[in-house]
Formats: structure tokens, sequence, C-alpha cells
């Protein structure tokens, strides 16, 4: 007896894929063919159901602001359905043209901002079809010290790595800081560094339709005649395809290096050895990659001090360790403060959601670090300001009173408290919202202690 199908759970149901009953007339015929070893048949297997299935579903998951032309992730099975056979159409007869990229300014923690591009979902959908077909042919030829936008390899990788080198005697680092590199790819060059390994004509020309795609700005149209916008689900294969010969260079000359996307660190013994590693390194990036290095960011320095991925070497008596960067922590103390300005005029179970969503993805990654001091004296900190939110919230005496009277307080104490001159901050450290507000009364509330958590 035959045995039923089993299917692979993917968080949506069947009829959420971009296939479904009617969608029989989608070219899946790659069979033997696609295993072609020169990738000329490339372009199929993009195309194929499974593939465009997986890329939707994706896209889906990721979710995502919409792009230039306003349609949303979840607005994107409909139009499927509605428009698949001609989009399908376009693409095997070459007439597809892609949307500009949506620009938007992020701002940085040192005052300037880093440009995104946001393509439409349409396009975010095709191009990770491209990235499933490409990723495998091209990432078993990476480098093993890259670490960056590719399967099963982390940050946490990169930076045990460094950790290691500095172990083994190196401990000067060479920081290379490439400036706007996302914008400064050279087009030709690249798409010379993809023909190598990737022979079908139809996917060099989707591919380099998506360089030329261009950028919107405020509304008004800027082609792109270099760079892969930063945002693209195509973009961190490129770079890395890209940044993949800077490697090379660097495994062929002996060197010790980390490299996460753009963000470059190689180890060296002297302070001498880094001066002429970071020559050198500046003529390939600069003469042979035609990119631009960011002479004030980059240095030769130590990686007890300088910050690679937002950490830092650490030594001590128990061995080498690594530690989030001061800049680090500060940036999510600055966070948690704008989160608990206590006229901000929100509940208390939206406070606690928001440092939850924050602090859960900041312990998350720094969590492999040595912070268990700072972790200790941030949750007290934070605990003292969600205190002075709260008494901040009661407002008028009689409610101070009220509920100093409900949490315990007795009834002169808390007329007294009630009444008091002294400001927000110099009540939230007193004794009387120490025994009312207790930390066990927070967790109830719905904190999460942060300190345990790490």
């Amino acid at each position: 007896m035959r045995q039923p199908q089993k299917t692979r759970k993917l968080d949506y149901h069947r009829r959420d894929n971009v296939e479904h009953e009617g969608y029989d007339g989608v070219p899946s015929n790659f069979h033997g063919e696609l295993e072609n070893q020169n990738g000329v048949y490339l372009f199929e297997r993009i195309l194929s159901r499974n593939n465009l299935n997986q890329a939707y579903l994706q896209v889906v998951r990721n979710k995502g602001a919409a792009g230039v032309d306003g349609m949303t992730y979840d607005q994107l099975l409909p139009h499927l359905k509605e428009h698949r056979e001609e989009l399908l159409e376009s693409l095997q007869n070459g007439t597809f043209r892609p949307q500009p990229v949506l620009r938007v300014e992020i701002p940085k923690s040192d005052g300037g901002v880093r440009k995104l591009g946001i393509p439409t979902v349409i396009d975010r959908m095709i191009q990770q079809a491209i990235n499933q077909v490409l990723q495998p042919l091209f990432d078993p030829t990476f480098s093993d010290n890259s670490f960056g936008f590719r399967p099963k390899r982390s940050a946490h990788q990169a930076i045990i790595q460094a950790k290691t080198y500095y172990e083994q005697g190196y401990k000067h680092v060479v920081d290379i800081d490439m400036k706007a590199y996302f914008d400064t790819v050279n087009h030709d060059k690249l798409m010379y560094y993809i023909e190598r390994k990737v022979q079908d004509k139809r996917v060099l020309h989707l591919i380099r339709q998506y360089l030329k795609s261009g950028i919107m700005i405020n509304g008004l149209f800027e082609a792109s005649e270099e760079g892969t916008p930063q945002g693209g689900n195509l973009s961190p294969l490129l770079s890395n395809i890209y940044l993949d010969e800077f490697d090379k260079l660097l495994a062929e000359r002996g060197h010790k290096f980390v490299r996460y996307a753009d963000d470059c660190n190689i180890y060296v013994k002297s302070r001498r050895a880094g001066y002429r590693v970071m020559e050198s390194s500046i003529k390939f990036l600069e003469g042979n990659l035609k990119l631009t290095v960011n002479r004030d960011k980059s240095a030769v320095g130590s990686p007890l001090r300088r910050k690679f991925l937002g950490f830092c070497i650490h030594p001590t008596r128990n061995g080498v360790k690594i530690r989030p960067h001061q800049q680090a922590k500060t940036t999510v103390k600055r966070k948690l403060k704008k989160i608990t300005k206590r006229n901000r005029g929100r509940s208390i179970e939206v406070l606690f959601k928001q440092i939850r969503q924050l602090m859960t993805g900041w312990i998350n990654y720094y969590g492999i670090s040595t912070m268990k001091s700072f972790m200790t004296d941030l949750n007290g900190w934070l605990k003292r300001r969600i205190r002075q939110y709260i008494w901040k919230q009661w407002k008028m005496p009689r409610t101070k009173r009220k509920n100093l009277i409900q949490l315990g307080i007795d009834e002169r104490k808390a007329y007294e408290w009630s009444n008091t001159r002294k400001g927000y901050w110099r009540i939230s450290a007193s004794y009387v919202l120490h025994r009312s507000l207790t930390d066990e009364k927070l967790l109830q509330l719905g904190y999460m202690d942060i300190s345990k958590k790490y």
C-alpha cells in the first residue's frame, strides 16, 4: 500500500505558496541538465517551482517595509496569483525590469547615517531566488576567514577567531574601514568575478539589471553606476564575491585575518608590520578593487581597544576573554534611557515589552562576552528608572498615597512621601519606593530581570 506523502512544515499553509493549484504552467523543466558543471542552466533553476516558493516564504518571514511601489509583503501573494504568468514571461524573454530601490537613511551612533536600499517585495523575492541558487555555487570557494552573510557562520565565530589570533601572539590589529563600501562596488569588475563561475547569460543579464536598477530618493530617480544597494537580498552575496579577491591576496601573503562583510581586521605581531600591511592593503583595495578606504577610521592598534563587530579582546588572569566595546555599552544604555523617559506617556506594559525586545536581542548577541558586573549595574540602574517612571505616572498626591498604602506602606509614611517636594530621580532611590515597588513586584508587573537573563 502506498504511503501518504510527507511534506515539510514551512510555517505557512501550502495555499500561501507562490505555486498553487493553477500554477502548473510554471517552467520546471530541469532535471539532469541542471547539473551541468558550466552552470548554463542556472536560470531554469532560479525560476523553478520549489525555488520560487522558498524565496516567497523567506520574503514573507523577513517582513520588512514596502518599496517604491508601496506593496507590502502580505500583498505579495494576491499580486502573484493575478500577475504570475506575465511576471514569469517577462523574466524568461528578458524584458523584466527591476524597480528602483527606495533609499532610507538610518542614524548611526557616531552621528552619521547608514544608507539602506529597500527593494520592492517582488524584487526581493526574485533576488532571494537568485541568491538561493548562486550561494551554494560560490560559498565553498570563499575563505574560511570570511564570516559575514554565509550559511552556518556568524559574528560570534568571527570574534572567537580574532581572540584565537591574539592568544597566538598577534597582539596588533590592522583595522581597515571601507568608506561607503556597498555604494562603491565597481559593476564591471563584479560581473567579471561572477562570470568566472556563471556562464548562463540570462542570469548575468538579470544580475546586471539589478545593479543598474537605480535609487529613488525623496521621489527623485538617481541612476546607479556603481554599488550594490545595502538592504537587498542579493547584496550580501555580491559583496562577498567582490571582497573574496582581497581575501585571496591576504591568504597568499600568509596573513592572519578575519572579515565580516566590509569589516576586515588583519592581525600582526608588531606595529611596524601593521603599518606595512596597512599600506599594501590600501594599495590593493583602492588600486585593484576601486574602493575607498576611510583613512580617518582605519588604524593600526590594539585589539584590546579597537572595536570589531561591537566587541573587544579582554585578557584576564583566567585567560583571554571577549567583552562588549564601551561604545556598545553606552549605546544600549542610551536606548534604555530613551525607552524609560518619564514623560513618554506609555503604559508600564508597553514599557516592559520594549525593554524586553531590546534586551533580548542585545543579550543574545553580546551574551558570549564577559560582562557580569556591567549587567548587574545596568539592571540596578534600569530598575531605578522604572520606579521613577511609575512614580511619575501616579501624578497626584492622593493617587500616590493610595498606591503606596496598597503596596504595604503605612498611612503616615504614605501621606508624608506622597506630598514630598523631592525630585523624581531622588525619590526613585528612596526607602519608600524600594519597600513598595520591590524587585518581586516589578517582576509581577512584567519586568525582565536582565542580570538573570544573562
